[in-house]
């Protein structure tokens, strides 16, 4: 039997949960970035083809970081350093953007990934937006399995319920998550990306993003968020294969995906 036969095999039988949110006109997008914006330009019946045939299309914009989607290395700096010690003052300009840790060169993702299922371990239904994820929480909702190097972690708060609802979503930048030492955990344990059902992924407010600055200019850590992770929570899988590609935006800071999580 050859390799590709035993990958497919091995496929069919796991469970394929989507872990992205839609994209629509009025998606909730936190402040600091573009919204989500789109228009039917063709219409079907503008343009008939002398057999019959028509096509439709469409034209889309939007920030990088609106939906579901992942930072890259470069979206943060701190007192003008990106990760590595490199200044960025010389590195970046508004038309080709950043030279270095950019989006595009972000390989496609198969790794473990990791669900903390925050809620769970605590008896809420969804963590209020003035939650603090702690560290003691992360060692709770991980009891009995392991966190290793190179895996990706997802943190679930339960707020992907709230994607149709972009005020309470947004909660004026105020939601759950954790704090500088629950990122300190996450690094400690030298994963390859985290992640959450929220905008901002840490705890909000935060003035100083520290866990921003934290994951990605200190610790060289991806963020994933606007995440729906209510089905993977449902199915009960703890750890599964993580499966996302950013788009190649040559000098990006940040990307749509659309992940998935293989079970099992």
């Amino acid at each position: 039997m050859s390799t590709v036969t035993d990958l497919l095999n091995a496929i069919r039988g796991c469970r394929v949960i989507d872990l992205a949110q839609p994209y629509y006109t009025g998606i909730p997008h936190h402040p600091a970035h573009a919204p989500f914006l789109y228009g039917l330009n063709k219409k079907h019946g503008d343009y008939v083809n002398p057999g019959g045939g028509s096509s439709a299309s469409e034209a889309v914009a939007l920030g990088t970081h609106v939906g579901t989607h992942i930072d890259a290395l470069c979206h943060f700096t701190c007192n003008g350093k990106l990760f590595g010690g490199e200044e960025v003052a010389q590195v970046q300009t508004y038309a080709a953007g950043l030279e270095r840790h950019t989006v595009d060169t972000i390989e496609p993702i198969f790794r473990r990934g990791v669900l903390l299922d925050i809620p769970k371990v605590t008896g809420l239904e969804v963590l209020p937006k003035d939650f603090v994820v702690t560290p003691e929480h992360m060692d709770a909702a991980t009891a009995g399995l392991a966190v290793e190097p190179g895996d990706v972690v997802l943190i679930r708060t339960g707020w992907a319920r709230y994607w149709d609802d972009p005020r309470q979503f947004i909660s004026e930048v105020h939601s759950p998550g954790p704090k500088l030492e629950g990122a300190r955990w996450l690094s400690e344990r030298k994963v390859f990306a985290v992640g959450s059902d929220t905008a901002p992924f840490e705890f909000t407010p935060s003035p100083e993003m520290n866990v921003h600055v934290h994951l990605l200019v200190e610790s060289g850590i991806h963020i994933v968020e606007c995440l729906n992770l209510e089905e993977l929570a449902a199915s009960g899988a703890k750890d599964f294969l993580f499966v996302a590609a950013p788009l190649k935006i040559r000098g990006g800071t940040g990307s749509p995906i659309r992940p998935t999580a293989l079970v099992g």
